[in-house]
């Protein structure tokens, strides 16, 4: 009898504290007023109905010809060729936040980048170079 005790108290004593923890957890959830178990996201109910216009441009002297990198809407690279400046590009979403970033490399000694959002502009930079490269950064439209 006595060896049959030694090898059950341990497994015995699992099972009780796993019992009473699964307990607690269903008591703090009731208390808590988490009743929902559908679904693990947090929903407020807010729709984004703000619309952000942003517009990549890339500047320089005419005929210049090189290549911008930008990221898109849905923040994926994408690359365009261009054959002569000024080039631009827009993007219009509803998201909550936007991040834009455009690079770009041209064959004149002068460039320049610029991001508008909503008619506002929030990054511009130039640089004057041979084979100028410029890039243009908002982290949060």
């Amino acid at each position: 009898m006595f060896r049959v005790v030694q090898r059950v108290w341990i497994p015995t004593v699992v099972v009780i504290v796993c019992a009473v923890a699964a307990f607690a957890v269903v008591r703090l959830q009731e208390v808590a007023g988490s009743t929902n178990h559908s679904t693990g996201a947090i929903r407020d109910g807010s729709e984004p109905v703000i619309p952000k216009d942003v517009i990549y441009e890339v500047f320089g002297p005419a005929g210049t010809t090189g290549q911008a990198n930008f990221l898109d809407e849905h923040s994926q690279p994408q690359q365009a060729n261009f054959a002569t400046l000024p080039w631009s590009y827009r993007i219009s979403t509803k998201l909550m936040s936007v991040f834009a970033n455009v690079v770009a490399q041209g064959d004149s000694e002068m460039l320049g980048c610029r991001i508008t959002v909503n008619g506002e502009v929030l990054d511009e930079q130039s640089v004057t170079a041979q084979n100028a490269q410029v890039f243009c950064l908002v982290k949060s439209a």
